[in-house]
């Protein structure tokens, strides 16, 4: 688990930069930061089963070395075993397998760790879609609202327009921002990425929806961490 705190001068600083970039459009900007987007709970369960039958598949391909640990344990050479002592060393083994896996794996980072990129991608988008749909989408009477979202964690960022905006605005125009605040992440300075980041997202807005000082501002100039 990623634990980035923002100080009080990071918010002013983020805060600025929001006012800063509305004075020069008609678009409004929200930035959220998270720790992380998901608890990947799912993901420790994947790796769990997975292993579970890999024991599976060792113990079809080598059943002479069970069946001689299990002479070991409870009969010697050679001793005759029915189908249950067999079954019950078999679900034995390979609940332990699960079960051990999923304490392992309780441990977040490990979790996130083994977590494929492209899982991340989309759950850092799901929840950046999901927050915009709760506090940002058709919040402004003009429909100019734009999110912009970072999961700490994950290394991942997001942008998300409402209709206005993304009508007038191709996707590959928020590059730069995107580029911007994840660089900036990576080098364990998100509030400069932040701050980066809304720049350019001010100068793209700026471009495509000027300041017409007819928009009130509806969306708060501040950084929201979650």
């Amino acid at each position: 688990m990623v634990t980035v705190s923002f100080t009080d001068a990071d918010r002013a600083r983020v805060a600025a930069a929001i006012t800063e970039a509305e004075a020069t459009t008609d678009g409004e900007i929200v930035a959220i930061t998270a720790a992380q987007s998901d608890a990947y709970h799912d993901v420790g369960l994947h790796y769990a089963l997975l292993i579970m039958f890999l024991a599976l598949a060792v113990l079809a391909a080598w059943p002479l070395f069970w069946l001689g640990l299990l002479d070991r344990m409870v009969g010697g050479w050679g001793a005759e075993h029915s189908s249950r002592a067999l079954l019950t060393l078999l679900f034995a083994i390979l609940a332990a397998k699960f079960l051990v896996w999923r304490y392992i794996s309780a441990w977040r980072p490990l979790r996130l760790a083994l977590t494929p990129p492209a899982t991340k991608t989309r759950r850092v988008r799901r929840r950046a879609v999901l927050l915009f749909k709760a506090g940002t989408e058709r919040r402004t009477a003009t429909r100019t609202g734009v999110l912009l979202y970072l999961s700490l964690a994950e290394h991942r960022a997001e942008i998300v327009a409402d209709e206005t905006i993304h009508a007038a605005v191709a996707p590959e125009e928020w590059g730069k921002a995107m580029a911007l605040l994840v660089e900036a992440v990576r080098d364990g300075r998100p509030a400069d990425g932040m701050v980066e980041a809304i720049g350019a997202i001010g100068a793209v807005l700026a471009r495509h929806l000027p300041f017409t000082g007819t928009d009130p501002n509806e969306l708060p100039d501040r950084l929201i961490e979650l």
